[in-house]
């Protein structure tokens, strides 16, 4: 059938069936899913509907088709997937200013428009429909002056859907335009490093020195998940009110936030189903393309309290030895202590950075990346003696925010815009 224009009244946003996903998702293989036959795409995709994060109705489908046509018979004009994950929202704007809320937040991905509609608007039409959607997707309506304390009043309701967010890949102006604020995306880029496990130290020179890394596997993931939240809690609730008292302006969003407005922060919570989203998507192609999957997924250093660790994923455009575009990401970097010492921190941070570099030369991927480091931390890096390359992206992976609670999405801070809160 022809397809209306994307102005249309007769075009509606649709759940779609499941022959009518994968037919998206035949489609969209020979993009995002180089590294994998097509049988195995599909497959993978399915399987990503079954996993922690996703199941119970966490992962939404949406397409843009025509009101009249019947499912498996109607065009996919274009499609998206949106991801249910808590969000952690603090306002500085009284009452209750300084706490830290709780709500939903919607990832949206795998925009994705079939070449046979393209140029006509539709992906437009579609996500600015999904927008609107979203502000009462499976949560309620923000209210005018959320806050901590009145999202908490009444713990029946359902929780409110405090903001969508998603990654541009096309840079920061197309969905800006949509109401999709972009905000800084940076990255740290390191080298791999050759294995360098077979070398020991003396008894009396490991005794001496400070306690050594250790690598994270799934076992040791729920434990540093609930401490992880728990600093993160704890940081959003003391961060600065006023917009001259906060020391990283390149937090702020791409448009000049309003001096006479509060300051909100927002971030995604670093739980377990969501780290377990990225390992478990990462076990299915390490299993296809070398037949096991890894048992290091991050590395500590130090004991409770003092602990410096990072969480990592690995992902793969083309099966080894074509390794350049295959990348081990670190998920989540945490520093418990922030006033361990320098040079204890940057002991830590080179020991945990080098061991994921080890990783990453195992498995058959070229870099590291470590997302949005605050200068902190990329201070410690530079005394720990690591080498690195600092880059600030402008179109690729752009994170881009739409607050649905008071104030101009201008004055939102993201907090901790790592790699875990991707989709």
């Amino acid at each position: 059938m022809s397809a209306p224009p994307a102005t249309s009244p007769s075009l509606v946003l649709a759940h779609p069936t499941l022959a009518e996903r994968k037919h998206t998702w035949t489609l969209t293989q020979p993009e995002w899913g180089t590294a994998l036959t097509l049988e195995e795409y599909l497959h993978r995709e399915e399987y990503l509907t079954t996993v922690p994060l996703a199941k119970h109705g966490g992962v939404t489908h949406w397409i843009l088709t025509v009101a009249s046509a019947p499912p498996d018979q109607r065009p996919i004009l274009s499609s998206c997937e949106t991801l249910r994950k808590r969000a952690l929202y603090s306002t500085t704007a009284p009452p209750g200013g300084g706490g830290v809320a709780e709500g939903i937040a919607h990832g949206v991905g795998s925009v994705f428009t079939d070449p046979a509609y393209r140029g006509k608007g539709y992906a437009s039409r579609m996500l600015t429909m999904v927008a609107d959607e979203l502000k009462a997707h499976q949560g309620t309506l923000m209210s005018p002056s959320a806050t901590a304390a009145s999202s908490a009043a009444d713990d029946k309701r359902l929780p409110p859907v405090a903001f969508s967010f998603l990654f541009s890949d096309i840079g920061k102006k197309f969905y800006a335009s949509r109401g999709w604020v972009p905000h800084p995306s940076s990255h740290l880029s390191f080298t791999t490093l050759p294995s360098r496990r077979s070398s020991t130290a003396s008894s009396d020179a490991a005794a001496a020195a400070p306690p050594p890394v250790a690598a994270i596997g799934y076992h040791e993931l729920a434990e540093l998940c609930t401490r992880d939240e728990s600093l993160l809690r704890d940081r959003m609730s003391r961060l600065p009110s006023s917009l001259e008292a906060h020391q990283a302006p390149s937090s702020f969003a791409s448009t000049p936030p309003d001096a006479s407005r509060p300051l909100t922060y927002v971030a995604l919570a670093p739980d377990l189903d969501t780290m377990l989203w990225h390992l478990m998507r990462e076990d299915f192609i390490t299993t296809r393309l070398f037949g096991t999957t890894p048992s290091v997924r991050g590395a500590v250093f130090g004991h409770p309290g003092r602990r410096v660790w990072a969480v990592w994923t690995r992902t793969y455009q083309a099966a080894p030895p074509a390794i350049s575009a295959n990348t081990l990401y670190i998920l989540r970097l945490v520093v418990e202590d922030e006033s361990a010492g320098e040079e204890y921190l940057a002991e830590g941070l080179r020991a945990v950075i080098d061991l994921a570099r080890e990783e990453a030369a195992e498995w058959g991927t070229a870099k590291v990346l470590l997302w949005n480091p605050d200068g902190e931390v990329e201070g410690l890096m530079r005394r720990s003696g690591l080498t690195f390359e600092a880059v600030e992206r402008e179109k690729d992976s752009i994170l881009s925010l739409m607050w649905y609670g008071d104030g101009p999405g201008e004055n939102v801070v993201w907090v901790a815009g790592e790699k875990y809160t991707w989709c």
